[in-house]
Formats: C-alpha cells, sequence, structure tokens
C-alpha cells in the first residue's frame, strides 16, 4: 500500500488560514451588523446596545480566564498545569479584545448619548441625580478608567503567557516562583478593575440605578463562562489531536466542580442583591428589577432563574456528570448560552423596556465579535505549546487523580 506524503508546509498553512477565515466571518458580522443598525436611523442605538452585549460577553471569558490563571499560580495548584496554558491563551485576547472596545469608547467621546444617558448635557442639566454623579459619569473619565482597564489586564495577561511561554525553552523553576510573586496583586487589581469596569459599561446604563454587588455579579459570571468555555475547548483540541492524555478525566472532573461551583456562586449573588433590594423596597432602587420583572422580560427572567442556575445544578451534582465527556460538555455548552442570555438581560432591557428586541443585529454582533476573538484566539494558540512543557509541577498535574 503507497504511503501518503505528507506536505511540510501544511501545518503552517492551517495556522494562518483558521485565524483568517475567521477574522474574515468576524469582519462579515461586524459589517453585517452595523450596516442594519444604520438602517434603523435611530442614531446607532440598537446597535451599540447589541454589541455591548457581545462585547461583554466575550470579554467575561477572558477575565474569567485571567482570573482562573491568577489563582492557580497564587495557590500554588499542581493539578491545574496541564489545564492553565488554555487559560493562558484565553486570557491573552485583551489586545484584541481592546481594539473592539474602541466603537464603544468612540460613542462617548464623540458625545453620542444613545448608549449612556449620562452623555447628554441636556438630560444630565435635568436630572439632580444625574448631576450629582457627573463627577464620575463623564466622557473623559470614562475613557481614562477604561485605559487604565485594559492596561491592568493586558500586562496581567502578556505577563502570565509570556513566563510561561519562555518556561517551556529554559525549564527555569524561578519563573514559576515570579508569577506566584506576581499573583496576588493581579488577583487584587483585577478584582477592582472588574468591579468598575461593570459600574461603567453595564450598570451605568440605567445611572439612576446602584448595586455594591453589581460587580461580583459580573465577575460571578465570568468565572462561569470561562470556565465552560475552556472545558468546550480542551475537549475540542484533543478531538483534533492538538492535545494529547495531558488532559484527562480528572481534570475534567474538577472543572466540572468548577462549573457547579461558580452556577452556584452565580445564583447566590444574583439572589443576594435581588433580596436586599426587595427587603428594602425603596422606589429607586426597585425599578431596575421592575423592569425585568414585566412585560416581556418576566420570562427571560424566569428562562435565567431555571437555565442558568435550577437546571444545570441539578444537571451537574452527580459525580458521573462532570467525569462524563458528553454530559460536561453538553452542560458547558448550555451554561455559555445562559450566560449570553444574562448579559443581554443585563444590557437591552435599557433599549427596551417593554420586551426583548432580538434580532438580527443582534446574531451579527455576536458573530462578528465571536469571530474575531475566535481568530486571535486561534492565532495565539498556533504559536506555542498547548502545553506547558516546562512547568515543575507539570508531573504531578499528569498523574493527578481525585479522591
Amino acid at each position: 500500500m503507497k504511503e501518503k506524503t505528507r506536505n511540510p508546509n501544511s501545518e503552517d498553512s492551517q495556522k494562518v488560514l483558521g485565524p483568517f477565515l475567521a477574522g474574515c466571518v468576524g469582519l462579515l458580522g461586524l459589517v453585517v451588523a452595523g450596516w442594519l443598525g444604520w438602517q434603523r436611523a435611530d442614531g446607532l442605538e440598537y446597535f451599540l446596545h447589541s454589541y455591548l452585549v457581545a462585547y461583554c460577553y466575550f470579554l467575561s471569558i477572558s477575565l474569567g480566564a485571567l482570573f482562573f490563571v491568577a489563582l492557580q499560580h497564587a495557590t500554588r495548584a499542581g493539578w491545574s498545569v496541564t489545564v492553565r496554558r488554555l487559560a493562558e491563551i484565553l486570557a491573552a485576547n485583551m489586545p484584541v479584545l481592546t481594539l473592539l472596545f474602541l466603537p464603544i469608547l468612540a460613542s462617548v467621546l464623540l458625545g453620542n448619548p444613545k448608549l449612556f444617558v449620562w452623555n447628554d448635557a441636556s438630560a444630565v442639566e435635568a436630572d439632580p441625580l444625574l448631576q450629582h454623579k457627573a463627577v464620575y459619569l463623564n466622557a473623559e473619565f470614562f475613557a481614562a478608567r477604561a485605559v487604565f482597564y485594559f492596561l491592568v489586564w493586558g500586562w496581567s495577561a502578556r505577563f502570565f503567557l509570556l513566563k510561561s511561554t519562555e518556561q517551556d525553552e529554559s525549564a527555569d523553576p524561578r519563573l514559576t516562583q515570579r508569577m506566584e510573586s506576581a499573583s496576588p496583586a493581579v488577583l487584587l487589581l483585577l478584582a477592582l478593575t472588574v468591579t468598575f469596569a461593570a459600574f461603567d459599561w453595564l450598570m451605568s446604563l440605567e445611572p439612576a440605578w446602584f448595586s455594591t454587588i453589581f460587580g461580583l455579579y459580573y465577575f460571578s459570571g465570568a468565572a462561569l463562562g470561562f470556565t465552560a468555555a475552556v472545558i468546550l475547548l480542551a475537549m475540542w483540541l484533543q478531538r483534533r489531536g492538538e492535545i494529547g492524555e495531558e488532559i484527562t478525566v480528572e481534570h475534567y472532573h474538577d472543572l466540572g466542580k468548577f462549573l457547579l461551583t461558580f452556577v452556584i456562586f452565580w445564583g447566590y449573588i444574583a439572589f443576594s442583591q435581588y433580596m436586599l433590594i426587595w427587603y428594602a423596597n425603596i422606589p429607586e432602587e426597585t425599578v431596575w428589577y421592575m423592569t425585568r420583572q414585566t412585560g416581556g422580560w418576566a420570562w427571560v427572567s424566569v428562562v435565567l432563574l431555571f437555565g442558568h442556575l435550577l437546571i444545570p445544578f441539578f444537571g451537574l451534582i452527580g459525580r458521573w456528570a462532570k467525569r462524563w465527556k458528553v454530559s460536561l460538555g453538553f452542560w458547558a455548552a448550555w451554561l455559555l448560552v445562559m450566560h449570553w442570555i444574562d448579559i443581554y438581560w443585563l444590557v437591552m432591557p435599557a433599549y427596551s423596556p417593554e420586551k426583548p428586541p432580538f434580532g438580527l443585529i443582534d446574531i451579527a454582533c455576536t458573530v462578528g465579535i465571536g469571530g474575531m476573538y475566535l481568530a486571535a484566539l486561534m492565532w495565539t494558540a498556533g504559536q506555542r505549546s498547548l502545553v506547558p512543557l516546562g512547568d515543575p509541577r507539570l508531573k504531578e498535574s499528569r498523574d493527578f487523580e481525585n479522591e
């Protein structure tokens, strides 16, 4: 039987072709979304809200990945070494996410009030509450804070990825010590920046309402979204043969535990926020929930209660559900969809309080930003090993077993 010949350049071609195609799909999606938004002649109001939904969704996955990487180093975890490189790659998407934030930033700096009402000078003049908050909610300070957030996230993600890949060649254990030393500061900065980014980009859509734990709510979804994404990414890479037996059923079992943990944690934070506002019964605090409990949004709230909390809680509670790839993959995909619905539920009532306005623009924005996100992810992954080969705890991770 004649042996098949292999083109030595085929692997390199695939590393370029995959990101190129994903990027083309992403660019096409954004062009279609922008064109559809322009046709509505509403000052791009619908487009900007839909774009923010998709943007905060994919940003949350990378923020959750950065949290995971810093947490593993801070706790000197051994079990997660073979999974950690995938998290480092997901976190390293910060440069493309920075670029994708520019349409939002430009709309604010150009004085477009369609996304943030506090950016409308006449609205501020007519509302004493907005006047009181104008010291914080103004275009210049908004932009300065965004620059700070992206500097922190971008530097942190780049630091961990570069040191980890450098260790692939040198196997220098001092690099692990440097990453461990930096991780507590990264976790503190991450807590600060994610909290205020959630205040700036999501909570200030309705500036009369406020919640001191809103940032924690967004973080809980980010951690859940990342865990679901890394499970599916690991399964896909193993199916393609890009990763071998370094990631075992034991690792999937622990990732399943993480997934269940953040299902519960999201539910706890969501209930805590709702219960405190309901109990206080102050009109300016309850108005945010009243919109989401009436009209067409009431059904979305019910979907989140069951689909984001109760159903996956019982679906993941069993040991077998976290060790069987089919089951774990199903729940990971399910929760990624629920996470998108959750972000949609946070943003879109500010645009349409009566009912969800879901349409082609929402699909195009998600495909557009998702395509660009996937292109950057594939490009970063194609330039390095998908397992941290020089990590001193690699053997411990490969031999890891749940008790």
